[in-house]
């Protein structure tokens, strides 16, 4: 019987152990993100898609997430500074740079044109969009030919500080296309006030420049390493996809 006893008290201490530790280790993350719907903004449900994946990848592992959401510019300066208090920022298309260190894939967006219904664009090859004036978002990653031949001058573009503006302007003829993500512009459609004249005005290019993978950008140093580390393997432990479609079909 007291063997028995002995068993049950080394058990029950060996639970309240562990439970312990796992409180103790439990911490908390701060990222910055934008006000992008459906994927990110404090208004949406959940703070938005990418904001609900992320969610789960860090309780996955114990862990609390806390986004604060700024204009992108700021999102990003902020979640660069040493030693700050943003171990990064997302979501993000993969680029090449020594500040951040991207995480695995938490989603795609379909990224393509967005045209004028009355006057589609036609093309196959980012050369053909060459005879064309683009809307594209400041600071914004598009991709990397597309963006080359911006910077290069072959393709006349055009940058606002968001999407709905390109949207107004594709919708009023002063440009061609703009580059934007196909479940932005439906959301945008569908639940910004600014863009109901918009709407029946415009609508998305049959073509789509990729299917872009979408990242969280942390800091590049050690303590946006471990964190990186630390969202890979919830990532591991999640449905991404799952996630992602019930949301944006809600």
């Amino acid at each position: 019987m007291n063997i028995l006893v002995k068993s049950i008290s080394v058990i029950g201490f060996a639970l309240v152990s562990l439970l312990s530790s796992t409180f103790v280790k439990a911490e908390t993350v701060h990222l910055t993100s934008l006000s992008w719907p459906p994927y990110s903004d404090r208004g949406l449900d959940q703070q938005g898609a990418s904001v609900a994946v992320a969610q789960a990848a860090f309780q996955a592992m114990g862990h609390e997430l806390i986004v604060d959401f700024f204009p992108w510019s700021r999102a990003v300066a902020f979640a660069s500074e040493p030693g700050g208090k943003y171990a990064g920022y997302f979501p993000e298309y993969y680029y090449e740079t020594n500040d951040f260190v991207f995480s695995e894939s938490m989603g795609t967006g379909p990224l393509g044109l967005v045209e004028n219904v009355n006057n589609p664009i036609t093309w196959r090859s980012v050369d053909d969009l060459e005879q064309y004036t683009l809307g594209v978002v400041q600071d914004y990653v598009n991709t990397e030919e597309l963006d080359a031949k911006i910077a290069s001058g072959d393709i006349n573009a055009q940058a606002v500080v968001a999407d709905d503006r390109n949207v107004l302007k594709v919708a009023a003829g002063r440009i061609d296309a703009a580059v934007i993500d196909a479940n932005v512009l439906s959301y945008l459609l569908e639940n910004e006030p600014s863009l109901r004249s918009a709407v029946g005005q415009v609508q998305m290019n049959a073509n789509l420049l990729v299917d872009k993978k979408l990242f969280i950008a942390f800091r590049n140093d050690a303590d946006g390493n471990r964190w990186r580390n630390i969202f890979n393997e919830g990532l591991e432990k999640i449905d991404v996809d799952a996630i992602m479609q019930e949301y944006l079909n809600q």
